[in-house]
């Protein structure tokens, strides 16, 4: 294969994986760098997907699984892009494959090891409501389903080696060292997606404070068969099932003072989905959702919002929530906001609250824009060639974004760049052959 026919993915998410599937499929080779052990990324973390309120694990694992078994794509997860140089063919990119302290092509992905560590530490993918082990896969389906040793905190007490090599695997290696990959490559599409806002920047609404204030990343992990309580929706303070949920919307969007003053387009409809899901869970819960503005703009989405309101009967109330207090007794919540309908001054007593966070640009972008030398937006995206026309290209020539590096969307936008990326990047290719 012509090594300017290569094109790089930077992100393993829904966005990366279908952009790598739809590059691919033209004939050309696609690298995906992935910073984290697996591909996946936020979705891999959902429960169901609006308008639908399809299972988000039945959408995304077989492309995981395709994209892990395409013959024209190599996975580099557990990796990060440190210099990108042009050159007449394209681009000269280095990566760093971080150690996993596990020889991957050894590893079966049995899992004795894990069972035998003694190390548990917060888990991540279930928003650090569970725990995992210092060697680890990120969640059941990832790919590839290859351990990994957390050195930040393993013991080396080589307990993981001694059993690895016990059952003839022998995967365990802890002298790995960080491996140097150097690619030619003709085009890159940048796909790193989005970080959820930090909710305690919002001191006013007491997450982390309140065991009972959560966010809405959290409650997707609690309503998945797969989370921490096996889908039951429990309360973090005394584990009992909560009677009355309220929603509190915008929470680091539209907010300029403690976020971003810019919508973030998908809270109002994960909002709307939770709480149906939460009605399925729990028939006799109570949900109220605290809104500014409900936002439905997408197909089915009106309908969706309407069928909360009809068929579940889920309360919309109209006003900012300026406060919310912990009840000290039962650790029950006040929610403090008005209702802009009316004037009134609403004062609601709740058992959970869950916050629907914003969008915000990921970390390490600033980073990679240097790197690439691709400019950012005012609100720290990736900032694309043209608003009107070209949103999938970049400012710089063969480069090219989808997903959330771009701007907040929901999944099906997201995809739609992806493959609309992944055209304008072959297409790139042949033009320049």
């Amino acid at each position: 294969m012509n090594e300017k026919e290569v094109v790089l993915i930077i992100g393993g998410g829904i966005a990366g994986i279908q952009a790598a599937l739809d590059v691919a499929d033209q004939g050309v080779k696609a690298y995906v760098v992935e910073s984290t052990p697996s591909v996946g990324g936020h979705m891999a973390m959902l429960d169901k997907t609006f308008p639908t309120l399809d299972c988000s694990a039945c959408i995304l694992t077989p492309k995981m699984v395709d994209v892990g078994r395409h013959p024209n794509v190599e996975l580099l997860t557990y990796s990060e892009v440190k210099r990108v140089k042009r050159n007449d063919r394209g681009f000269e990119v280095k990566i760093v494959k971080k150690p996993r302290y596990v020889d991957v092509s050894k590893c079966t992905g049995c899992g004795v090891c894990a069972r035998h560590c003694p190390v548990e530490v917060s888990d991540d993918f279930n928003a650090g409501m569970d725990v995992r082990k210092a060697i680890y896969v990120p969640f059941p389906q990832a790919v590839p389903l290859k351990y990994t040793i957390d050195e930040e905190h393993c013991i080396r007490c080589e307990l993981c080696k001694r059993i690895c090599e016990s059952i003839g695997a022998g995967a365990v290696n802890l002298d790995q060292v960080p491996e140097e990959v150097n690619l030619n490559v003709g085009a890159i599409i940048i796909a790193t997606g989005y970080k959820p806002f930090d909710a305690k920047r919002k001191k006013a609404y007491g997450y982390g404070k309140y065991a009972n204030v959560l966010t809405a990343l959290e409650l997707e992990r609690l309503l998945s068969a797969a989370g921490p309580t096996a889908g039951h929706i429990l309360r973090r303070s005394d584990g009992c099932i909560p009677k009355r949920v309220a929603f509190v919307q915008c929470v680091g969007s539209r907010d300029s003072h403690h976020g971003y003053p810019y919508c973030s387009r998908v809270c109002c409809m994960y909002a709307i989905k939770d709480s149906i899901l939460l009605k399925e869970h729990i028939p006799d819960v109570d949900v109220t959702i605290f809104y500014m503005d409900i936002r439905t703009y997408g197909k089915g989405f009106e309908e969706l919002y309407q069928r909360a309101k009809e068929e579940f009967k889920v309360q919309f109330k109209r006003g900012r929530v300026a406060r919310i207090y912990e009840i000290p007794e039962n650790q029950n919540l006040i929610v403090r906001a008005e209702d802009t309908e009316t004037g009134e001054i609403l004062q609601e007593e709740f058992e959970m609250v869950v916050l629907s966070v914003g969008l915000a640009p990921p970390d390490g972008i600033a980073e990679l824009s240097k790197i690439l030398e691709v400019p950012l937006d005012e609100y720290g995206y990736i900032e694309e060639a043209d608003a009107k026309v070209d949103t999938v290209s970049t400012k710089v020539p063969g480069i090219f974004v989808a997903g959330t590096a771009l701007s907040p969307k929901d999944v099906p936008d997201s995809v739609s760049e992806a493959s609309a990326a992944a055209m304008k990047a072959v297409t790139f290719l042949r033009r320049r052959k």
